[in-house]
C-alpha cells in the first residue's frame, strides 16, 4: 500500500484509494484475492484495543446462540482518534481487506454514507415489526442523526450531548449550588468568577478542549449559530410515517455544505471564548481527549466542563461519589440548542454478508443486544429506557435525567459533520487556537482564515 495521506484517504482523492472507493476496475492484486484470506466470517470493526473487542465477547456469544450458523469477529482498530479509525478503515477498503460492518460514530456519518456504507431502508421497511419496539424508545433526533439524502445508514445505540460537569466542592467553596436548567451564560460567567476568586493554588473554572465535539461547538449553538451552514435534505417520510407519526420538522438529513463562519454571531461566541481563556476563567484549548481531565477534576483543580453520560463511569473510577460532583444542561443564550455526537453500526456496500450484517445491527440495537454492551454508564444509551436510576446506582450524579432530558425537553442537534468532516475539523481547531490564544489573538483574522479554509475543505471556491 502506498503512502498515501489522511486527507487523500478521506477525500478519495487519489490512485488505488479513488479506484477502491468508486468501484473501478484496477487491474492488481488485492489482499483480499490471496487464498485463504476470505472466509465466511463476519467482520465487525471498532476503534479500540484487542482489550475493548474482548469486553464484547458476551455479545458475540449471545448473538451466536441465536444464529449459530453466522460466524462473527470482532476487529478492534487502534487509533488517536475517529479520524485515525476512519482514514484506516479506507485503507482496508483500497486494500481489498474491508470489514463487514464498522461502529461509526457522527463525525463519520456522512463520509461513510456518502462513499462507503449500505442503506438500511429496505431492511427496516422489510422487519419493521422487528424494530418497531427500538423506534419507540429511541429519541427522532438521534435517528435523524444517521439520515443522509433521504436514506438511513445506521441505527444509533448510543450518543452524549454536551452538558456541563460541577465539581460540587468548588461550587461550595464559591458559597454556590447547582445552577438551575435554564440558566444564562451570563450566569454561566459569574459562576466562574466566583469559583476563580473563592479558590487557592492551582485552579481553572472552565476546562474545555479544542475539537468538534464540546469545544467551540456548544457555544456557537447556543448562539443560534454554527460555523458550517445547515440544512435539511427532503425525504424519509417513508420512515417518519411509519415509525414516528405525528412527528413533524423531521428530514432526510442534515447538510452542512458551505462555511458560516462569517456570520455575526460566530464572532460573538468566538469572543465569548476568548475572553473566557484571556480573563483566566478558561483553560487555554487544548487539541485531543481529556486524557488527564478525569484525574483534574476528580482532584478539584476543575470547576467544570462540558461533557455527556460517558464520564460517569471515569469519574466513579477515579473515587469520585455521587455527591462529589452534578450535571446541568449547557447554559442558555440566544437558545439553548445542544450538540451531541452519537455512534451505530455500518454496514459496508462492500460486504458479501450484508444479510447477516443486517442480523447483527438487529440484535445489536435490541434491549438485550443493547444491555451486554452497555452495562455500565461509559456512554448514554440510545433506548430512552435504559437512561434509568439503576444504571446510575452509586455512581451517577444526582441530576442523571439531564442526559437524556437534554432531547426529551431542549432542541438538540448533532454535530456539523459533512462528508469532509476531517479537513473541516482541521480547519475549525487550527483557526481556534489562532481566535483565542496568544497575545496577538484576533477573532476577525481568524474567521476569515477559517471562511477561506472551510471554503477549500468544502470544494467550494
Amino acid at each position: 500500500m502506498p503512502d498515501i495521506s489522511r486527507r487523500a484517504l478521506l477525500t478519495g482523492a487519489t490512485g488505488v484509494g479513488a479506484a477502491a472507493l468508486f468501484g473501478l476496475n484496477v487491474d492488481r492484486l488485492f489482499a483480499a484475492d490471496i487464498p485463504g484470506r476470505r472466509d465466511d466470517t463476519l467482520t465487525i470493526a471498532m476503534l479500540g484495543t484487542n482489550q475493548d473487542a474482548a469486553a464484547r465477547q458476551g455479545l458475540v456469544d449471545a448473538f451466536r446462540e441465536i444464529h449459530p450458523d453466522i460466524p462473527v469477529r470482532i476487529q478492534a482498530i487502534q487509533g488517536a482518534d475517529w479520524a485515525d479509525f476512519f482514514a484506516k478503515i479506507l485503507t482496508m477498503v483500497a486494500a481489498g481487506t474491508p470489514p463487514d460492518v464498522c461502529v461509526v460514530a457522527t463525525e463519520g456519518a456522512q463520509l461513510f454514507a456518502d462513499r462507503l456504507a449500505e442503506p438500511l431502508d429496505d431492511y427496516v421497511m422489510r422487519d419493521q415489526d422487528e424494530v418497531q419496539d427500538y423506534f419507540d424508545d429511541v429519541h427522532p433526533s438521534l435517528v435523524e442523526a444517521f439520515m443522509y439524502r433521504g436514506q438511513l445508514f445506521q441505527l444509533p445505540i448510543d450518543f452524549n450531548a454536551a452538558n456541563i460537569y460541577f465539581n460540587n466542592g468548588a461550587l461550595r467553596q464559591a458559597g454556590l449550588e447547582l445552577p438551575p436548567a435554564d440558566w444564562t451564560h451570563e450566569d454561566f460567567l459569574a459562576t466562574a468568577r466566583q469559583m476563580q476568586d473563592a479558590a487557592s493554588g492551582r485552579f481553572v473554572p472552565y476546562y474545555w478542549t479544542n475539537r468538534l465535539w464540546g469545544g467551540i461547538v456548544p457555544w456557537l449553538y447556543v448562539n443560534d449559530t454554527s460555523f458550517l451552514t445547515e440544512e435539511k435534505a427532503p425525504g424519509g417520510e417513508w420512515l417518519w410515517d411509519q415509525f414516528y407519526p405525528g412527528e413533524t420538522g423531521r428530514s432526510g438529513g442534515y447538510l452542512w455544505e458551505a462555511s458560516n463562519a462569517l456570520d455575526p454571531a460566530v464572532e460573538e461566541s468566538f469572543e465569548f471564548v476568548r475572553r473566557l481563556v484571556a480573563d483566566d476563567l478558561g483553560t487555554s484549548p487544548a487539541q485531543g481527549g481529556g486524557n488527564e481531565l478525569v484525574g483534574q477534576f476528580a482532584g478539584g483543580v476543575i470547576g467544570m466542563t462540558p461533557a455527556g453520560g460517558f464520564w460517569v463511569e471515569g469519574l466513579s473510577e477515579a473515587g469520585m461519589g455521587p455527591d462529589d460532583y452534578d450535571v446541568q444542561f449547557f447554559p442558555r443564550w440566544k437558545s439553548q440548542r445542544h450538540q451531541f455526537g452519537a455512534a451505530g453500526y455500518a454496514i459496508l456496500k462492500t460486504s458479501e454478508r450484508k444479510d447477516e450484517a443486517w442480523e447483527w445491527v438487529k440484535f445489536c440495537i435490541s434491549r438485550p443486544g443493547m444491555e451486554l454492551a452497555f452495562p455500565t454508564p461509559n456512554t448514554t444509551p440510545t433506548r430512552r429506557s435504559m437512561v434509568d436510576a439503576e444504571l446510575y446506582a452509586g455512581k451517577g450524579p444526582e441530576h442523571w435525567k439531564v442526559f437524556y432530558d437534554t432531547l426529551d425537553e431542549l432542541p438538540a442537534a448533532p454535530i456539523p459533520a459533512p462528508p469532509e468532516q476531517a479537513a473541516v475539523e482541521t480547519a475549525l481547531i487550527k483557526n481556534v487556537l489562532g481566535a483565542v490564544t496568544g497575545s496577538e489573538a484576533n477573532v476577525g483574522r481568524a474567521l476569515r482564515r477559517l471562511d477561506a479554509d472551510l471554503n477549500s475543505a468544502l470544494g467550494r471556491a
